[in-house]
């Protein structure tokens, strides 16, 4: 498990630099031969509020780059939603750019593609207890 600001799955960039989140990826798929990634927003996320409002400016060294993968994401969500939906939308946007994220490594597209690995996207609205779940392109769905 791995559980990082704003549930974001960063894509693929294999540059050397230290990568904590695409390590256990590569280590999670590679090695251990997960057949499941789930990739878990949340209500109320305050990583994905950051995307929507920035950075606080305490937080310049790694949160403000990390979040700055989600802000166009977040950006054109909340001009295309009614005020009220813009932080549901946005935290469910963020799920979707992370399962795309995720299908930028090449041997996570190809295990998914064999049938190997399933990727999910969840969101878990934590006042109601609701757990919803993606539906392919289409919206996200409550579990039974």
């Amino acid at each position: 498990m791995v559980r990082n600001v704003a549930n974001l799955a960063p894509p693929y960039a294999p540059d050397g630099d230290l990568h904590g989140v695409s390590a256990a990826l590569e280590f999670g798929v590679k090695v251990l031969k997960v057949r499941r990634i789930v990739v878990m927003g949340h209500a109320h996320c305050g990583g994905v509020a950051a995307m929507r409002a920035g950075a606080p400016d305490s937080c310049r060294d790694f949160l403000a780059p990390w979040i700055a993968q989600g802000e166009p994401t977040v950006r054109r969500v909340a001009e295309a939603v009614a005020p009220d939906r813009v932080e549901q939308a946005s935290e469910e946007a963020v799920v979707r750019l992370s399962l795309d994220n995720l299908r930028s490594f090449p041997w996570i597209a190809e295990r998914e593609a064999a049938g190997e690995l399933e990727l999910v996207g969840l969101h878990f609205g934590i006042a109601e207890g609701l757990l919803r779940r993606l539906t392919g392109a289409g919206p996200f769905q409550p579990l039974a």
